[in-house]
């Protein structure tokens, strides 16, 4: 109760602030301010949460040596409600930490009306939470077991990292940050091979060719490239020559730390017909010869890799796209919006045709392609919704959970993997059922928000999920599954 007090002082504290900042500030000094409350905010409630959570390693601990010695002298069972009341504990404190990652995303006014109904917000909704994350607590005991651990981590990027993916075939992964860079990594040694420097802004998404060493990105620039992801395998050794836009980022470094760097692009899509605004994301249609991009100017585009040219402008969203995404074998491709909707366009046809598929209540932030006719949507509503591609009308099956969902990612074997603003990554199937969450301790695991996942298509050296967040880590999990599943 004096914790809940507590946290309450201090979010009145911030909402007093945040009216504090005065409206004729310049724009950016406000933002930077508003933030870095936020910031220092999230700070203290992380440290409470990591005590709870090592409390309920403890009291775990000690329920099950109690539990040893009453079923040694022929006692009942009664220990797990005292771990369950402290696991309740931490949800809630994982629940308040992850509002206000929510809220780092919002405006100004946004972020107000969030931090004044945290601190006045109804009793008996807390308490309906609460009762619900112990009985997924207390549920979770009897599930099938699921090991996973993190087996890699890849450091170096000087920003958040908005995206990352994989590359089937070869035993390398892509990301893309907000330092304007795209990075190539060697799974097996951590390591970054390849350094894209081409981009003038955020790098926010990254997508490889099936068949070439090419890579795909989109940027905050307002444009997407093309360029070639040839890495160099062997450590550099010290002069070495290379084409004229390779380079070494550091000479300084020892020269198993030096990296190369590339400037320039194969094709740039960009000028007359191309987006007027940031491309949040691009993918690969199956073909490989052409690209669809979509940006924050409320379109999509259909360009040609040949020529660098757009082919067709996707218009309908009413607000700005999040993510877009291209069906592996056929020529489908869907776009998310912040409209709430998410869009089907089939370009197997002269003229393209379009489905709206309508169903969460706040921005869908991906929707990506499934096996057996399905698409998968996540949104800013805390749900994920699975879909039949012939059946627009309703979702086959809706998860619910306590975050906002970022860029989800379906396996091959049709496990859906949801990386959340709270930091948690958690599994299910496409009927909804869940399969596992992630382990998050003070050893392994994001500090911070967890903004994509990509499953590999084979275990790439043990890693069969990777993921990456703005604590600018990325991570390589190795998941052994029940055979069930």
């Amino acid at each position: 109760m004096k914790a809940n007090k507590t946290r309450a002082v201090r979010l009145t504290s911030l909402t007093e602030d945040v009216a504090a900042v005065p409206e004729d500030a310049p724009f950016r000094a406000r933002l930077h301010l508003l933030f870095t409350q936020i910031e220092r905010e999230f700070e203290q409630l992380y440290l409470e949460n990591q005590t709870l959570q090592e409390k309920l390693e403890i009291a775990t601990k000690e329920s099950a040596m109690q539990q040893d010695q009453r079923l040694a002298a022929g006692g009942s069972l009664s220990t797990q409600a005292s771990s369950t009341a402290l696991a309740t504990q931490a949800t809630q404190a994982d629940e308040v930490a992850g509002s206000f990652l929510a809220a780092a995303s919002s405006t100004h006014k946004s972020l107000k009306a969030k931090l004044s109904s945290a601190t006045g917000g109804s009793k008996a909704k807390a308490s309906n939470k609460i009762k619900a994350q112990t009985s997924r607590i207390v549920s979770s005991f009897k599930a099938p077991t699921v090991v996973s651990t993190v087996v890699r981590e890849f450091g170096g990027h000087k920003d958040g990292i908005w995206q990352v993916a994989a590359k089937a075939g070869q035993p390398i992964i892509g990301t893309a940050s907000a330092d304007h860079t795209a990075c190539i990594w060697g799974v097996e040694s951590a390591r970054c091979l390849l350094q894209y420097q081409g981009h003038a802004g955020s790098v926010n998404s990254i997508k490889f060719h099936q068949h070439r060493d090419l890579v795909l990105t989109g940027s905050g620039d307002g444009t997407a490239h093309i360029w070639q992801a040839a890495v160099n395998w062997e450590v550099p050794k010290k002069g070495h020559s290379s084409e004229e836009e390779l380079d070494d980022s550091d000479e300084q470094v020892e020269d198993r730390d030096r990296v190369d760097t590339l400037r320039t692009p194969l094709c740039e899509f960009t000028g007359p017909g191309g987006h007027l605004s940031v491309v949040v994301a691009a993918d690969w249609l199956s073909s490989m010869d052409q690209i669809i991009t979509g940006s924050w100017d409320r379109t999509a585009i259909l360009w040609d890799v040949e020529t660098g040219q757009p082919l067709q402008p996707l218009t309908g969203h009413d607000h700005e796209l999040t993510h877009v995404s291209a069906h592996p074998t056929q020529r489908l491709v869907v776009t998310a919006s912040r409209d709430t909707t998410f869009r089907l366009w089939d370009f197997r046809e002269a003229i393209p045709a379009v489905s709206v598929f309508q169903g969460h209540t706040e921005t869908v932030t991906s929707s990506v392609f499934a096996r057996d006719d399905k698409v998968v949507s996540g949104s800013d509503d805390r749900t994920i919704k699975v879909w039949e591609l012939r059946n627009m009308r309703s979702a086959l099956a809706t998860i619910r959970t306590d975050s906002s969902v970022n860029r989800l990612a379906v396996s091959s074997g049709g496990i859906i993997a949801i990386p959340h603003d709270n930091r948690q990554i958690r599994l299910f199937d496409l009927n909804g059922q869940r399969v596992a969450r992630l382990p998050r301790t003070s050893r392994q695991g994001h500090r911070r928000m967890v903004s994509s996942v990509a499953w590999a298509e084979e275990p790439l050296l043990d890693c069969d999920l990777f993921s990456c967040g703005f604590d600018r880590r990325v991570f390589g999990w190795s998941i052994v599954l029940p055979k069930d599943n």
